[in-house]
């Protein structure tokens, strides 16, 4: 398993972000809903709002609230363009985290959870097929997936009817 696949996500307390107040409340709202259905299965979460809105410290302060480690998935690392190798790639996160009870945060999740095109060639479906991989690891993964993108409507629908939460961040 390549470790950089993952990067931790530790919220610290020297955060100076202008937004934190908000954000601490947002994650303890979410927390709250998580641990009232605890233990977590299969929870999925989408977080929407331009760069630097704090999607990335909301989910570190909802794993430290829930006392689980949050780990980032590195699209860089993960996606391939041999193929086949993006599945495996996704296959050994998907079974190392489960293992490990992590709560998984796909940042930039439009890059790999983009909408479906219709089939022009091979590219085409082998892409979609990626997608129909992903939806299926998501859907059936024990565990909190969070999905963060500045654009919503660049996520594929079959995803966004998958998600039992989406969350705006808005601009100050």
């Amino acid at each position: 398993m390549k470790p950089e696949f993952f990067t931790p996500l530790k919220a610290t307390s020297d955060l100076q972000h202008e937004q934190l107040p908000a954000l601490q409340h947002t994650a303890s709202t979410i927390a709250a809903q998580l641990q009232k259905s605890l233990p977590v299965k299969n929870k999925r979460i989408l977080f929407v709002g331009a760069p630097g809105t704090g999607k990335k410290i909301a989910a570190s302060l909802i794993g430290q609230q829930l006392g689980i480690d949050v780990y980032r998935i590195d699209l860089s690392m993960v996606v391939s363009k041999y193929i086949g190798e993006t599945e495996k790639n996704l296959k050994k996160i998907f079974d190392e985290a489960e293992h490990k009870n992590w709560i998984l945060f796909f940042d930039e999740a439009d890059a790999l959870f983009g909408k479906r095109t219709n089939v022009r060639d091979a590219h085409d479906k082998y892409a979609n097929q990626e997608i129909a991989y992903l939806l299926q690891r998501i859907e059936n993964y024990n565990g909190i997936v969070i999905l963060a993108t500045s654009i919503k409507n660049n996520i594929d629908e079959a995803f966004k009817r998958r998600l039992q939460t989406i969350i705006h961040f808005p601009l100050k």
